[in-house]
């Protein structure tokens, strides 16, 4: 299948589920459920591409084109409207809005999600003291999680905070409806009961996972290496900060800092 042909199979799948969950679900066989026993489990096989009836499709590319059309249709709506005769948006109005997003004149301002939140505790304080950062490329985070999921397993992981701010509307998390764990499409993620281990190279990060060291974590920006074991130095211009909190059984927050000029 070439890029057009599979362009237009990840556009059809997207028109056609609501959410990447409802896809995931129409992946999924009784007969999975029968011996997996376990709705979570079978999602994240789906996703790995280990089960499923159809097309593979990775939640990124389905949440991208589904902004992307979104985002189109908006557009057209609105530049529409603006065609009429004598119509001129007035201030402050949804047409306004998006006839300044779409002309590019709102890209610079740029609202925080963590923003006017009365967060307690110390782990979402520390996402929101980064998020500004993270969002313009000052500051790389990664983030490792150890907790329990909703079915009870125990499941870790490496998140990169930069790039799941772009793909995710983290005001869920800052408001407290859902808490932030790792998943199967993470810079790595492994399930301590189902033992499922999965390792994922981001916008911003390469994984290297062969390694005698260890799992490394190499910044594509200025190619300086990020070492996650507790027992070595993180690596130049990086520092590990553990965090007290009472959200999840372990969680540690790494910071890159790039030195390379743009």
């Amino acid at each position: 299948m070439d890029q057009e042909e599979r362009l237009t199979a990840v556009d059809n799948i997207v028109t056609q589920f609501n959410t990447y969950e409802d896809f995931l679900d129409s992946q999924i066989t009784s007969v999975d459920l029968y011996y997996l026993e376990d709705e979570g489990l079978a999602r994240q096989l789906v996703e790995l591409g280990y089960r499923g009836t159809g097309e593979v499709v990775k939640r990124e590319d389905f949440e991208a084109r589904k902004a992307a059309i979104e985002i189109a249709r908006l557009a057209e709506r609105t530049q529409k409207k603006l065609r009429k005769p004598g119509m001129t948006p007035k201030p402050n109005s949804d047409l306004f809005k998006n006839y300044m997003l779409f002309t590019g004149r709102a890209a610079a301002k740029m609202t925080l999600t963590s923003a006017g939140k009365d967060l307690q505790d110390n782990f979402l304080k520390a996402l929101a003291v980064r998020e500004e950062d993270n969002h313009n490329g000052k500051v790389s985070t990664v983030i490792f999680i150890r907790d329990k999921n909703s079915h009870g397993q125990e499941v870790s992981g490496y998140i990169d905070y930069a790039h799941r701010l772009k793909i995710e509307d983290f005001e869920v998390y800052f408001s407290g409806k859902r808490r932030l764990l790792p998943k199967p499409t993470d810079m790595s993620f492994y399930n301590w009961d189902s033992h499922i281990a999965v390792w994922n190279s981001t916008p911003n990060y390469q994984v290297i996972a062969d390694n005698l060291e260890g799992l490394l974590f190499k910044y594509k920006r200025d190619r300086k290496i990020l070492n996650v074991d507790p027992k070595v130095p993180p690596g130049d211009n990086s520092t590990r900060i553990p965090i007290q909190t009472d959200l999840y059984i372990q969680a540690v927050i790494f910071d890159h800092i790039s030195r390379r000029k743009t």
